[in-house]
């Protein structure tokens, strides 16, 4: 296990209801905030009247800023910036999924930036330092932001989704009520579903050794969303499910589950240029591109892959054929993403090869560098990776 250093700066309130309090805790930190959210299912549902309704009690003044939507753009994030400036506004708090949730950081973390906030997505920049606090009021199980330090947004020139990680962009508190999930349709239960089983396994595969709490940890937090997500699908609205899920989501993305180990992160990388690109949804290009990973770097340390499919498949353990036990894992994971109705397979998603040396060259930088730490890849590797997810 290698040295490390956690701390959690996200006020976690749980449970139902609980939306009631985002504006006290909003006011320990500022008098007046951006509303920042997607689109009218929060409005039509209530939830901003009462997230307005919780800020008007507290005193904390507000300005709006909507039409957040998946895969969030730079555009909007400098309009939140101005009009933070402009309205001289001391607090973001998100209502919405991930995608409104990174949108916010990325407003907060471009407030105090002389220059374009993109700098912090490009590398041009070094990572922000200081940002306005963040607070979330979490809608959508998947992306685990609502209390991770990451932020990824893309920009329509180039069609390029990158990422940012900063301490300051932890959000300062986080609302998690798992009965704002119930009016969810069921691609985006699957989607989301698809998001925090691909951030558990990409911390799962590892080259650090000696780290049996963490893998436990993991085979856990996935066992459990697993088992939670069929009741999902078959009843909307089971509360306990959802405490599962969403519970499960935001432990899976706060940097607990990585302390001692170093992730890889490969598939995170490769799917962003298809999101980038095609506008797909990031849990569905996951649930593509993660099987054709492990097909690809299966030999490389075959022993993982196997006690994977062991532990959190249930697959019989054989020591004397480790690549059939592997790849059987791999295929439950496969018929199970299918069960839920998602594809695993580019096809599935309508995308063809006519870009994948494209996409493979911008992941790498035109082969300026690699990408994961499990098995570093360059463009050919990422070029072969897609043709596996055919």
């Amino acid at each position: 296990m290698d040295n490390f250093v956690f701390q959690l700066p996200t006020k976690i309130l749980f449970g139902r209801g609980m939306e009631s309090q985002i504006g006290a805790e909003v006011a320990l930190y500022s008098k007046k905030a951006l509303l920042h959210f997607g689109g009218s299912s929060a409005e039509k549902s209530g939830l901003l009247g009462r997230v307005r309704a919780s800020l008007k009690a507290a005193g904390v003044e507000w300005v709006e800023l909507g039409g957040v939507k998946p895969n969030p753009v730079v555009s909007l994030v400098r309009k939140g910036i101005a009009l933070c400036r402009a309205e001289k506004v001391g607090f973001v708090l998100a209502v919405g999924g991930g995608s409104v949730i990174d949108s916010a950081k990325a407003i907060a973390a471009g407030f105090h930036y002389s220059g374009d906030v993109w700098d912090f997505y490009t590398g041009a920049a070094p990572n922000p330092e200081i940002a306005l606090p963040v607070g979330t009021v979490l809608t959508i199980p998947a992306a685990g932001s609502e209390s991770s330090c990451g932020s990824v947004i893309t920009n329509e020139e180039g069609a390029l989704k990158r990422a940012v990680n900063a301490d300051c962009l932890y959000p300062r508190v986080s609302v998690l009520n798992p009965e704002l999930a119930f009016t969810l349709p069921a691609n985006q239960v699957a989607n989301g579903v698809a998001d925090i089983m691909a951030h558990l396994m990409e911390r799962y595969f590892t080259n650090v050794t000696h780290v049996e709490f963490t893998d436990r940890l993991i085979e856990a937090t996935l066992r459990t969303v697993i088992a939670a997500a069929p009741r999902l699908l078959a009843k909307a609205t089971d509360y306990d499910a959802w405490a599962e899920v969403m519970w499960a989501g935001s432990i899976a993305h706060n940097n607990l589950l990585d302390r001692g180990r170093v992730g890889d992160w490969a598939s995170h990388d490769i799917e962003h240029e298809l999101s980038g690109i095609y506008d797909i949804a990031h849990g569905a290009g996951l649930a593509v591109i993660f099987p054709a990973w492990m097909k690809y770097n299966l030999s490389h340390d075959l022993a993982r892959f196997a006690q994977f499919a062991v532990r959190v498949w249930g697959v019989e353990p054989d020591y004397f054929n480790q690549e059939a036990i592997a790849r059987e894992g791999i295929a439950r994971i496969e018929a199970f993403w299918k069960s839920l109705g998602l594809p695993t397979r580019l096809s599935g998603l309508g995308i063809g090869l006519d870009r994948v040396a494209e996409m493979a060259r911008k992941c790498t930088a035109g082969d300026t560098h690699t990408v994961g730490q499990f098995v570093k890849l360059r463009s050919a590797d990422i070029e072969k990776i897609y043709r596996l997810a055919e």
